[in-house]
């Protein structure tokens, strides 16, 4: 997101991946959504064009029912929104405000024009996969472990209860924790077994394709075609280009597709092909680091993540949904954050804090306290032990951010992708009681509205002597400010 200031007027530039025929609906989505539910709120409400593009303008009301605010969104590519003041006493929170009220109307808008996208990504010369839908899977463990490691603690304690059975109390938990250690020191390993997959530097690219189709059309297409004849067309696209050492283009998938009966628009269709590596290797120089192993995830779900015990041994983990939804600027940032936490060697610093609690309930707590631990007040205990674990988790995620923003030096950018990626949390999280929910939820990261208001703060080139300091000192002060 890029922001442009005037006297009075402030500028958004917000990208979306809405095609240009959807303007028109996305502006009455804006409508219906957000000035009908408030109509006290709004005045002035006109629909229009400017040079060529859907166009819609609104003035918003202050609580006293005066004129505070014009806003003007624009449908060019990207997105432009104009806000300008006309009264001098709005803050720019206000105007932040409204700024991230139309980036989640859009983000929602776009979800739903992306709920009825046909989605397919090639990699050459490895398996022809199907794309998973995020809303149809769960988190999955190669996130969880990639993130933080914590989550997987929980899974070795469970599991350990077996152990205490065939080793008795005294050797159960350290054979536990050296297991746990010889996990993440592999990290890396099992995560890229884990992926569908594998980016070389002589192979670097990941080739995507997109077709917007209305709804009824997409109802109809999800009927006529099961998930093994898209497979089945996916492998002829694949065998009439990458097979044949040609690019994937619209033409040909409008051909294949006609074959099997079915009649596209080729302005509703779009491809690409992202050299992944490229972007792995970039960060990984403006680290100092060497280029680590990279694989992908086919799906829809926009995330990006890194693990492994140093650099040297590091995997990075992208989605080819991450592929779609960001700028490569953006991209560039979100690595920054990855190979943040290689760069502080997160995993086993997590480890050391999981590991010393753990060692210290088995060895010194549990025969001062045996009562404690066969009670139901242990549920207490541990839930207390892992909110704290957690919370001091989201010291190092906060590291992550601020040190993509001195390395890769793009602070707001990370800032616009945190919002893309989390624009329903962001809605969430303007009620008070949901943000304290999610300071003290069982998740390493802390509010996106936290993360995205304290990147947009920082001025370039940013300069923080002591990272992990700094962010600690953010988040507790984030926290207390949220109660």
């Amino acid at each position: 997101m890029v922001m442009e200031a005037g006297n009075k007027t402030v500028s958004y530039s917000i990208d979306a991946e809405i095609p240009k025929e959807y303007d028109e609906d996305l502006m009455e989505f804006i409508v219906q959504k957000y000035t009908v539910p408030q109509r006290e709120r709004f005045t002035d409400i006109t629909r229009g064009t400017v040079e060529g593009n859907a166009s819609l303008t609104f003035i918003l009301l202050n609580s006293k029912g005066k004129q505070s605010v014009l806003a003007e969104i624009i449908g060019t590519r990207p997105i432009k929104l104009n806000i300008t003041k006309l009264d001098d006493a709005v803050s720019g929170e206000a105007l932040n405000e409204i700024k991230q009220d139309i980036l989640i109307l859009v983000g929602f808008f776009e979800e739903k024009v992306r709920s009825t996208t046909l989605f397919l990504a090639w990699r050459e010369g490895e398996e022809i996969l199907p794309e998973k839908l995020s809303g149809n899977e769960k988190k999955p463990l190669n996130r969880i472990f990639l993130e933080t490691q914590i989550l997987l603690f929980v899974i070795f304690i469970t599991a350990g209860m077996a152990l205490f059975i065939l080793i008795g109390l005294i050797w159960a938990p350290l054979v536990l924790l050296a297991l746990q250690l010889v996990f993440v020191f592999f990290s890396n390993k099992f995560i890229a077994r884990t992926a569908d997959w594998h980016i070389t530097e002589k192979n670097p690219y990941v080739h995507l394709v997109e077709y917007h189709l209305p709804v009824q059309e997409h109802e109809d297409f999800r009927r006529k075609y099961s998930p093994a004849e898209l497979q089945s067309i996916k492998k002829e696209i694949y065998n009439e280009t990458l097979a044949a050492k040609r690019e994937i283009d619209c033409g040909i998938v409008q051909k294949v597709l006609s074959a099997h009966g079915f009649e596209c628009k080729p302005e509703d269709m779009t491809s690409r092909k992202v050299n992944v590596y490229d972007l792995v290797k970039k960060t990984a120089n403006d680290f100092g680091f060497p280029t680590p192993e990279i694989v992908v995830a086919n799906t829809v779900l926009p995330n990006a993540a890194a693990s492994g015990p140093s650099p040297r041994r590091g995997v990075v983990l992208i989605t080819s949904g991450l592929l779609v939804q960001l700028s490569r600027e953006e991209i560039l940032s979100v690595l920054g954050h990855e190979f943040g936490h290689l760069k502080g060697r997160d995993p086993l610093v997590l480890y050391g804090l999981t590991a010393g609690e753990f060692l210290l309930r088995f060895y010194v707590f549990l025969p001062l306290f045996q009562w404690l631990f066969f009670s139901a007040l242990f549920l207490v205990y541990f839930w207390a032990v892992m909110t704290v674990i957690f919370f001091i988790a989201k010291f190092f995620e906060a590291r992550a951010d601020l040190v993509s923003a001195i390395v890769v030096g793009q602070p707001k950018v990370l800032a616009g992708a945190l919002e893309k990626i989390g624009f329903k949390r962001l809605l969430y999280e303007r009620t008070t009681s949901y943000r304290i929910q999610e300071w003290l939820s069982l998740d390493p990261h802390p509010p996106v509205y936290f993360r995205v208001s304290r990147l947009e703060k920082l001025d370039v080139p940013v300069k923080a002597p002591h990272p992990l300091i700094e962010s600690a000192q953010d988040v507790i002060r984030g926290f207390f400010a949220s109660i």
